[in-house]
Parts: structure tokens; sequence; C-alpha cells
């Protein structure tokens, strides 16, 4: 799955101002076992046009070396051009295909919005490569079902559960996980110490193009997988575009860091 570069812009700032900085704290006891190494190799798995890395380097400093993963040959040149800091190779390619000796040397691997993209097998794969590669791993933005307007209307409940239904779809012989992911990681990740944050968009007057855009895509994933909502959602749509949409879009960042002995 491909997402414009357009959409990923348009949600740039709000991603950046729902991840948890908690959880970076939480990386810095790890001292030169990890992040304080060098060089500090930072391996960010879906990346897009580079968001993650630009939230990230910001606050971690340094002159990391980024090693960026997508499929998208497109995304991954505005990526790599993005990262100013430090060095950068672009890894075109499955993700789901990576094992852990292709976690060698990493320091940390990252991932905003994918884990709810992934299967349950393709998800428990990726936690086992990070586990046996001892590498910490940062998966931010992964969504939780949970949509609560500042209004709310009766119709809110039956869109929200279709929309969770289709996050939840089976797309080309996959059944993805959706608002499952975070349940599934932890599982997953049982092996390490697993912190997880809410990290939910909050969508108002500062973001209309993004909650619109955002709105549509909702009401239009929903109706896909559930028909009989169509006759509702003309109407219903104008309403809440009417509305701003004012909005909490749930998400939770995880943090899995391996487990001394």
């Amino acid at each position: 799955m491909s997402f414009a570069p357009e959409w990923l812009a348009l949600r740039e700032q709000a991603d950046a101002d729902a991840r948890s900085t908690e959880l970076l704290d939480l990386l810095e006891p790890l001292g030169e076992t990890r992040l304080n190494r060098t060089p500090l190799v930072l391996r960010d798995l879906g990346c897009g046009t580079g968001s993650m890395g630009r939230w990230l380097g910001a606050r971690l400093g340094g002159t990391p070396h980024w090693v960026l993963h997508d499929r998208d040959p497109r995304l991954l040149a505005l990526a790599g051009a993005s990262m100013t800091a430090g060095s950068v190779e672009t890894r075109e390619g499955d993700l789901t295909a990576l094992r852990a000796e292709d976690f060698e040397g990493t320091s940390l691997v990252t991932a905003s919005a994918l884990l709810d993209l992934l299967t349950r097998d393709e998800l428990n794969d990726l936690a086992a490569a990070c586990v046996s590669a001892g590498v910490p791993a940062l998966f931010t933005l992964s969504v939780t079902g949970e949509i609560e307007f500042e209004t709310a209307e009766a119709l809110d409940a039956e869109f929200e559960a279709a929309f969770n239904a289709h996050q939840r779809r089976v797309a080309d012989g996959r059944r993805l996980l959706g608002p499952d992911a975070v349940a599934a990681a932890a599982e997953a990740f049982a092996d390490t110490e697993v912190h997880t944050r809410p990290s939910p968009w909050r969508l108002g007057d500062g973001q209309k193009a993004l909650a619109a855009e955002w709105l549509r895509g909702w009401v239009g994933a929903a109706v896909e997988q559930e028909p009989g909502l169509a006759a509702e959602a003309p109407a219903y749509l104008r309403r809440r575009l009417a509305d701003g949409p004012h909005v909490l879009v749930g998400h939770t960042d995880l943090l899995a860091i391996p487990r001394t002995t």
C-alpha cells in the first residue's frame, strides 16, 4: 500500500504534534549500548516522504546514518532528499521480508502509521527480527479505532464501527490488523520491555484541511465496508464538514526495548 505525497505532507504537522516524546525519554538510559553508539544507525520502515525521520532527527541530534525503507520509489526519493543531517541510504522493497540479519548494526528501528497495515504474521515476523537482532523498536501512530467528535451524533458509532471493520478487512488475501495492531504488537514483543503512550490527533480550527480530508476518507471507507450507510453518508458528511470538524482521532505509540541479562 502506498500513499500520495500530498496526503503525507498534509498530515505531517498533526503527526509531529501527536507523537509521544515520553517514549524518547525512555531510550536515553540505553546509553552507549544503543543510541549513543557510533555510528548511530536509524532504520525507518515504510518511511514515506521521511516525516518520521525529520521528527526524530530533530530530537536526537548528532549525525545519524539513516536507512530508509519503502516500496514506493517516488516517496523514497523525497525522503532521501529531506534528510539534511548525517548520511542516508534508501532501500526499495517489501519491508515484510526483513529479517534479523537485515538489522545488524542498527541502533533503532522506527516506523510511523505502519503496524495497522500489517497482518498478524507479518507483525510477528518483524518483532522476531527486532528481538533476534537485539534492537529497540519505536512504532508511532498506530490507529486505535477511537473517534471522538466535539459534538456527538447518533450516526457516529455506526460509521466508526464500519470504518474499523474496513481497517480489519482482507486486502489481497491479507487480513489487516487495523485497530488491533497495538495489542498484537505488545504480544509479539512480549520478550522485550514494552511501553505504550496515547498519541491522538486533535484536529480543530488549525487543521481544517487535514480534518476535512480525513473525514472524507473515514466516511468513504465506512460506506465501502457497509454499503447500507450510503444513503446517510452525504448528509452526515455535510453536517460534519460544517462543524469543522473538531475531532480526536485515536492513535497509540509503542516502544519495545530488548531486555538486558
